[in-house]
Order: C-alpha cells, then sequence, then structure tokens
C-alpha cells in the first residue's frame, strides 16, 4: 500500500479549515493525527483527511434528511 503524505497547506486548501481549527480538533480527536516526517516536519494521510471529509458530508446530507 503507498501513502501520499500532505502538508499543512494542502490540509487547509481541502478542508476549508484554519490552522488553529486543524490543531483544535487534532487534540480533540476530531480530526485525524499528523504523523511526524522529520524534526521539524509533518504531514497527514491523504487518504485519512479524504475519509474524514467523506464522513463530514455523509453526516450533514443525514441531517438535512431528517
Amino acid at each position: 500500500m503507498s501513502y501520499k503524505i500532505i502538508r499543512l497547506p494542502e490540509v487547509k486548501d481541502k478542508t476549508g479549515l484554519s490552522r488553529s481549527t486543524i490543531y483544535l480538533r487534532m487534540s480533540q480527536g476530531r480530526f485525524p493525527k499528523s504523523i511526524s516526517l522529520s524534526e521539524r516536519a509533518i504531514g497527514w494521510v491523504e487518504q485519512e483527511i479524504e475519509q474524514w471529509l467523506g464522513e463530514r458530508i455523509a453526516m450533514t446530507k443525514e441531517a438535512n434528511n431528517e
């Protein structure tokens, strides 16, 4: 299995969330955790971000159908 790692600017673009919101939700367990790439670099597994987005979309559609 191959993984694509994306950095913060791309995560922000994909989700529409700000940096502070991403880190807040990560600390609350409501957003995928980042992974360490080196001493000073982190990234996210793109598939985990896509899955998170898919869950948000599904939740919104369910809420709108009620």
